[in-house]
């Protein structure tokens, strides 16, 4: 099973219990990273939701105002079923969620040139088998003058809070994760994507790397959670 087949099929096999389990093991405090993600946005009409999963962030941003439309690209389509689902449930309650699902990878999205006017991943980059590939196409399909902005993982630099998040991450995490997802694999997964990421000043450079500048993070809760925003400066300059 190649990478693409292989992400795609853990997320699917865990889709039924992944929105529980994040916002139940962070005692929501998720939810409160997507809101401060979508906070330092500057807004948009048309945006790309790289890894939208079940579509938390998609919504978040939608009922702030901070998008028109929302296009949600990912390679699980049991998360995006759930996603849209949410989504439905909401238009009926008169909110009115402009959403659209794509399948397809984000290391050869199915996008044109410039398409958007601002990208958007929460969660998403560690997943990348190549993750200069996605940060290149991210640049590639963002207009000029548009933003990226991107929420994942980091680590701490705190010795005692680093202590706490690696048991959590290495012990809590797996163990209730198999547990609740009835899956082997899943939760160990998750748990290795996130201790073996880059972070802060690595992750920044990187999005330079693919073309982006002014950029720039903010960390969250003790270092737990990063915030990346980054620009494709029109005829910018190396």
């Amino acid at each position: 099973m190649d990478e693409k087949q292989h992400i795609g099929s853990l997320f699917d096999r865990i889709a039924g219990t992944y929105d529980g389990l994040n916002h139940g093991l962070s005692l929501n405090i998720d939810k409160l990273w997507r809101r401060k993600t979508v906070a330092q946005m500057t807004g948009a009409w048309e945006v790309l939701d790289v890894a939208i999963g079940t579509a938390d962030l998609t919504i978040e941003m939608l009922r702030r105002g901070k998008a028109v439309h929302v296009t949600g690209l990912d390679l699980s389509r049991e998360m995006m079923r759930i996603g849209q689902e949410k989504c439905e449930r909401l238009n009926v309650k008169g909110e009115r969620l402009n959403v659209d699902f794509v399948y397809g990878n984000a290391q050869e999205m199915p996008f044109e040139d410039e398409r958007f006017d601002a990208v958007t991943c929460a969660f998403g980059c560690r997943n990348f088998s190549d993750l200069e590939a996605g940060l290149r196409e991210m640049y590639r399909v963002l207009k000029p003058g548009g933003e990226v902005v991107i929420l994942e993982f980091s680590y701490p630099e705190n010795r005692l809070i680093r202590w706490t998040y690696d048991l959590y991450f290495s012990h809590i995490l797996p163990f209730v994760g198999r547990v609740v997802s009835r899956d082997k694999t899943a939760y160990t997964y998750l748990n290795k994507s996130v201790k073996g990421f880059i972070w802060g000043e690595r992750f920044a450079q990187k999005m330079h790397d693919a073309g982006f500048r002014e950029e720039h993070f903010t960390t969250m809760t003790f270092g737990f959670a990063t915030v990346y925003k980054g620009t494709k400066v029109i005829n910018h300059r190396s």
